[in-house]
């Protein structure tokens, strides 16, 4: 392995440095180039084409930001050892790394009970064991653990390097400016006092903006209604999929996917039989979409339209109101079964309903503290005429509907 580092040459931030062999060693893993073939959001392709970019393309600007916001810190005295930024890079690398293909898609429905964070500690785990205690310090950092607060923070919070990056590079490869944000201006005044991180009192505004991004983002790009609905079309696929698996039916899958196909796994299971992680290591994106190709003609006729769906683009209408659409529910399920020949039994694969929200900030997370002059510190809320009001820390609940079309 080179000691001289890389430079990885990125559209959103340009050229990117990985001076740390330790770093280099990492992006090296086949575990960690697995996220080149997994989008970093999923469907979203289907309503912005730009949106291909992937979960390494992610992984590597956060961890881009974080050596910037390490530098700012540093450059204002604050004590940070070589091994401390070293792990806080670590992390950040790695913090989506338990990503299954489509991302979010996988959690409702092939591994359902174990979320993406769970299986990202696991394989971290498991790199720490191959590279003799390597990641230490950056497991304490990740799992929050570690005696410097703040360090977590940048990896994990209402204002982490995770979300400055999704928010600017998916505003870029969507082409929707709403989420482009003033991530240098906040880097620049980002300070720590107490162990805890914050934002000096003259970087209020562009932290509202990058509050006010990421809610506009949610409505406008991730909660979409038609990718909204294109995801739901996703997890029903593979419910059903599971479903026809576990009732003994043969399916075409590729050998990562038939082990999650025909096994109904646990967290235990993950945590007690590491071949169940190696396997789902090995899933990304094209193991999903090629079985869907294939089950297309698949003799199950629910299994099959329900493919066919998602590769000619035909989705799932949706209706999202903050109103009861349980009347639009009834009428859609009747049409569904009348003029759609589907039957009782499977219509709910095609006309169901549910909720979704959006919480732009939330004073009982992990609060977003200004430093203020005075020597007080106070959380962004709670500023005089501060735009992160009731109204935006409020979470917005929206019902829908997805039916398809008569």
């Amino acid at each position: 392995m080179s000691t001289k580092g890389k430079i990885i040459n990125d559209p959103v931030y340009g050229f990117l440095r990985f001076p740390e062999p330790e770093l280099l060693q990492i992006i090296a893993h086949p575990w960690f180039q697995r996220l080149r073939n997994i989008k970093q959001m999923g469907l979203a392709t289907l309503v912005y084409p730009g949106a291909t970019h992937t979960r390494l393309h992610h992984s590597l600007g956060a961890c881009h930001l974080m050596e910037r916001a390490l530098d700012e810190l540093k450059a204002k005295d604050i004590l940070i050892s070589k091994d401390e930024c070293l792990a806080a890079r670590i992390a950040i690398l790695l913090h989506d790394i338990g990503h299954g293909p489509y991302s979010h898609s996988l959690e409702h429905s092939l591994v359902d009970g174990i979320s993406h964070e769970t299986i990202s500690h696991l394989i971290m785990q498991k790199l720490n064991v191959e590279y003799s205690g390597m990641l230490d310090k950056a497991i304490d950092v990740f799992d929050h653990s570690y005696k410097n607060k703040y360090l977590h923070q940048l990896v994990s919070s209402q204002l982490d390097v995770d979300r400055m990056d999704y928010l600017n590079r998916d505003s870029f490869y969507s082409g929707v400016s709403e989420g482009v944000i003033g991530y240098d201006r906040i880097l620049k005044m980002l300070t720590v006092k107490d162990n805890e991180l914050m934002v000096e009192e003259k970087g209020i505004h562009s932290v509202e903006k990058f509050i006010i991004a990421r809610r506009l983002m949610y409505w406008q790009v991730y909660l979409h209604k038609t990718v909204l609905g294109a995801e739901m079309l996703l997890i029903n696929i593979l419910k059903r999929a599971k479903e026809l698996a576990q009732n003994g039916e043969e399916l075409f899958a590729t050998p990562a996917l038939r082990h999650f196909l025909y096994r109904q796994l646990t967290e235990k299971d993950f945590k007690e039989d590491p071949r169940h992680l190696e396997e789902f290591c090995k899933l990304d994106d094209s193991d999903i979409y090629v079985s869907i190709k294939v089950w297309q003609t698949h003799s199950d006729k629910t299994l099959s339209m329900l493919c066919k769906m998602l590769i000619l683009r035909k989705l799932y209408k949706v209706i999202l109101s903050s109103q009861s659409l349980a009347e639009i529910l009834v009428q859609k399920r009747s049409e569904a079964e009348k003029l759609n020949g589907i039957d009782k039994e499977n219509v709910n694969y095609f006309v169901f309903d549910g909720t979704t929200s959006n919480s732009a900030y939330s004073p009982a997370d992990e609060q977003i503290l200004i430093a203020m002059k005075d020597g007080s510190s106070k959380d962004i809320y709670e500023i005089d005429d501060s735009l992160v009001n009731q109204a935006l820390a409020r979470p917005v609940h929206k019902n829908y509907i997805c039916y398809v079309q008569a």
